[in-house]
């Protein structure tokens, strides 16, 4: 298998994590298909988003693949007017990754990252190991701790959405 940045960086800091591999000739890699493929319990597995904000910095959001972001929540923790998910073809240029395959961890610069307060209920939690087909288990604290991230309520209530 080969190293992908966010693997290699989870190296150069000795922190643990575990690869699962999945297939994605059916082109099938949202989140939900991508943790019934793995054998994951869904509630384990977060997307990595990415936003652009009013003072046109750019904001990770890291939340369980069944939530929806709510963009209010996300402007008020990161203490700006507001947020937009940035374009898909900007994914690459901010990130140095494509959509789909996004790390929290190895970005080209470290942004703001939050997570998403439902992540307290997990030990570890799989997110995207920087290419699509690859995803990682990591320690949620260890997590936290390489993205300089904090843990926020940030998603849409389940009765708004």
């Amino acid at each position: 298998m080969d190293k992908t940045n966010a693997l290699r960086i989870l190296d150069s800091k000795h922190i643990a994590y575990e690869v699962k591999s999945y297939d994605v000739s059916d082109g099938h890699i949202d989140g939900e298909s991508v943790a019934k493929k793995c054998g994951i319990d869904p509630d384990m597995v977060y997307k990595t988003l990415v936003t652009v904000g009013s003072d046109h910095n750019y904001y990770v959001f890291v939340v369980n693949v069944a939530m929806e972001l709510d963009l209010k929540k996300c402007a008020k923790a990161v203490g700006v007017k507001s947020v937009e998910m940035i374009h898909v073809k900007d994914i690459n240029k901010v990130t140095g990754y494509i959509r789909g395959g996004c790390s929290p961890v190895g970005m080209k610069k470290l942004f703001k990252t939050t997570f998403d307060e439902n992540v307290i209920l997990c030990d570890e939690i799989y997110v995207s190991a920087g290419k699509i087909g690859l995803q990682m288990k990591v320690k949620v604290d260890d997590l936290v701790m390489i993205t300089n991230g904090t843990i926020c309520d940030i998603v849409k209530d389940s009765k708004n959405i």
